[in-house]
């Protein structure tokens, strides 16, 4: 999907979409596409607020949205660990990354693991919802919530097939 917008377009997408059992994993195989043979660095907490400018979450977005499951899985879990002392976000960040995951079963075949996450998922960004409001992070969280359930419950197909994340940048 070309025409998605891009929330950090000054980050280039890896050479392919990681799938575990087809693929090398990117980070720790020699041949994988962000091999470095170095430990990930550790991402700061940065607070909600400044998701605009939180290149990282923009990228996990970017990622999520053109099919790079597992990688916005990393990027987004990347700021989920610092972001544990803030609760709202830390349930924000693991809603998007259990969504993501439950994409990720499509292609491989767990039907179930696809129902599972989704519900968990989409059961923290209800919950962020009832607390900060309506939008958090740029994201609209009830619309995305029921097209989210729709696709998990619609027996897809192919991972394409999720809705995708579309954030209220003004």
């Amino acid at each position: 999907m070309t025409d998605l917008v891009r929330y950090a377009p000054q980050r280039p997408f890896p050479a392919y979409a990681f799938l575990p059992g087809r693929d090398p994993h990117p980070t720790r195989q020699p041949d994988g596409h962000s091999y470095t043979g170095e430990p990930e660095p550790a991402q700061p907490y940065l607070p909600a607020e400044g998701w605009r400018t939180n290149e990282e979450y923009l990228y996990g977005v970017d990622l999520y949205n053109h099919g790079y499951l597992w990688e916005a899985h990393e990027a987004w879990e990347g700021l989920w660990h610092p972001a544990k002392v803030d609760d709202l976000l830390a349930d924000f960040l693991q809603g998007l990354i259990q969504c993501t995951a439950a994409s990720l079963k499509v292609p491989m075949g767990q039907p179930n693991g696809l129902a599972k996450l989704a519900e968990l998922g989409t059961g923290r960004l209800e919950r962020v919802e009832r607390v900060a409001g309506p939008e958090f992070m740029g994201l609209e969280i009830e619309p995305f919530v029921g097209k989210f359930r729709a696709f998990a419950t619609s027996d897809p197909q192919s991972a394409d097939e999720r809705p995708r994340i579309q954030l209220e940048i003004e």
